[in-house]
Order: structure tokens, then sequence, then C-alpha cells
């Protein structure tokens, strides 16, 4: 217990926190990015010009990819991955991510070649001109967009669960196999992508700070991270009344010690606390300026890192 990284009743390390958050941030922009195109934000036709769901469009499935890649590289025999994608097991939660992580994959591809249709179709005239049935197919296909959104924004709400059922599921640690994880994972996935996408948006793309859809995940970002908060002293207080094993859990967590001051400093004061009290104290004129948009961005993503880690490790801690 001396070492925070290595101990005994230690079975998921680093590369299963990190493969969390990165299934976060893809859930949490995918959500986003297609609320904020069925918003009144977005006029129709104009979405494949809209600077957050551009940013969308490279975060959602390259942060799925990169996660799913270490998760692969990582396992006992990387090679046999694939055997996974076609035996399915329903009474295994991991079984049911890999046909959950297919099915989101294939509406977000469908999704995007809708949004960008028109970029896919000069692409296509313009390189691979033998691939023009591709067009057809996706303006055939446009025609189920809206089914296609409603089905997307379910898939992203359950990847950004399942990230915390995946831990609940290991029923032999008290702390992970707790109810509430799941949903505390959905809002610090969501808080996550909404900062991922202001930080692409604004630092990469060049968005204007006063455009009406950063003003959009701004509104959606504060009432996040108090539901995250909320979520969070919810399950510490479930921990702390569940008595037993589940008690001395949550005093192993937060009571002292390096993971308390992750905890304390890196998931509260720095990833949800000072985020929230530079919104409400800072002025209006500072709140549209740059700097100050990336470095709340950059506090939320580093927080939300934190939590995957002290949740992931501190929850091994301590068997049933």
């Amino acid at each position: 217990m001396n070492d925070p990284f290595h101990f005994p009743s230690l079975v998921w390390d680093e590369i299963i926190a990190i493969y969390l958050f990165l299934l976060g941030i893809s859930a949490g922009a995918t959500l986003l990015a297609v609320l904020l195109k069925r918003s009144r934000i977005v006029a129709d036709g104009d979405a494949d010009r809209n600077n957050i769901i551009r940013s969308a469009a490279i975060i959602a499935p390259v942060s799925l990819i990169v996660g799913l890649t270490i998760l692969i590289f990582h396992l006992t025999k990387p090679w046999t991955f694939w055997l996974l994608m076609f035996n399915y097991q329903p009474h295994s939660v991991m079984s049911m991510g890999v046909m959950l992580f297919q099915i989101y994959m294939l509406f977000l591809f469908l999704w995007l070649a809708i949004v960008f249709k028109h970029l896919l179709a000069d692409w296509i005239e313009r390189y691979v001109p033998a691939l023009g049935f591709v067009t057809k197919i996706i303006n055939g296909v446009e025609k189920w967009s809206n089914p296609i959104e409603l089905i997307l924004i379910l898939l992203s709400v359950l990847l950004g669960a399942y990230t915390g059922f995946l831990l609940s599921a290991l029923i032999s640690y008290p702390m992970l196999n707790n109810p509430v994880l799941p949903i505390l994972f959905l809002a610090s996935g969501t808080s996550s992508g909404i900062a991922a996408l202001l930080l692409a948006a604004v630092w990469g793309c060049r968005e204007s700070t006063h455009s009406a859809s950063v003003g959009f995940l701004h509104k959606v970002e504060t009432p996040v991270v108090l539901i995250e908060l909320f979520l969070l002293f919810a399950f510490f207080v479930g921990l702390y009344f569940g008595g037993g094993q589940k008690t001395v859990a949550m005093v192993t967590a937060i009571g002292g010690g390096f993971w308390a001051w992750v905890f304390w400093i890196g998931v509260v004061s720095i990833g949800l606390l000072l985020p929230l009290l530079l919104s409400a104290v800072g002025s209006e004129m500072l709140k549209h300026r740059k700097g100050f948009i990336v470095f709340t961005a950059l506090c939320t993503l580093f927080g939300v890192f934190c939590l995957r880690f002290f949740i992931l490790y501190t929850g091994q801690m301590t068997l049933a």
C-alpha cells in the first residue's frame, strides 16, 4: 500500500484509466455535437461548417480508436482481439461493451457521412471517382438522419455510462460495485467532452468566443459540473452509510495519502470548483477571452483525468 500504483489487490492499471478517460471524451463530444446540430443554433445545411461539429468529427472517433488501440495492445494476446468482435457473451460486461462500440461507431460514421456529405462527394469525385456509388448511398441514408441522430444520442449516453458499468461489475471491490458510478462517469465524460470541444474549436479552429455554438456549450457546462459534484457527494455518502468494507473503502480513498491529494486537489479543487468559481466571479469580458476558455477547459480535462485514475486505483485498494 506504500506504492499508490502497485499493491496486491490491483488488477486493472493505468491503461484502463486512460481508456476510460478517452471513451468518456468520445461519448461526451458526440452527445454535445448531435444536440448542437439539432438545436436552432445551427441552420439546416450549415452543420459541416460549424467548428464545434467539425471538432467533434475528429475528437469523437479518434479518442475512441486510440482508447481501443491501447487497450488491445495491453491484452495478453493482442493479435487475437478480433475474436471478441464476433463472440458475444451476454453475461459479460466487457463483451456487451464490444457490441456497444461497434454499433456506436457504425452510427457515428453514418452521421458524420451525412453531415459532411458535400465534402465527401468532392473528395470522392476528385481522388476516387470509382467510389461514386458511396455518394448515392449517403444521399439515400440521409432521409433517415433524424432516427440516426436519436439513436446516436442514446448510444453516446450508453457509452458514457458503460465506462462506469465496466468498473461496477468488479463485485469484489465494494467501492467500485456502486450504482452511482455509471451516472457519475456519464456526467464526467460529458464534462470532458464539452472541454475537449471548446479547446479544439476555440484554440484549434479559432472559433469566435462570442459565437452561439460556444455559448451553447457554456450553458450546458455549468449544470453538468454541478450534477457531477452532486453525484460525487452521493457516491461517497452511499459508501459511508453502506457500512463495513464500503466505509473502509471511503476512508482509504479520501482519508489521506497520495490518492486523497489527487482527489481533493486534482478532482475537486482544480477540476470542479476552480472552473465554477472563475465562471461565477469572472466578468463577461473575461469569460469570453480565449485564454480563459482554454484554461478552464484544461482544468476540467485534468480533473476528469484525475477522477478516472482516482476511482480505478482507490477502488481496488479495499476488498469485500
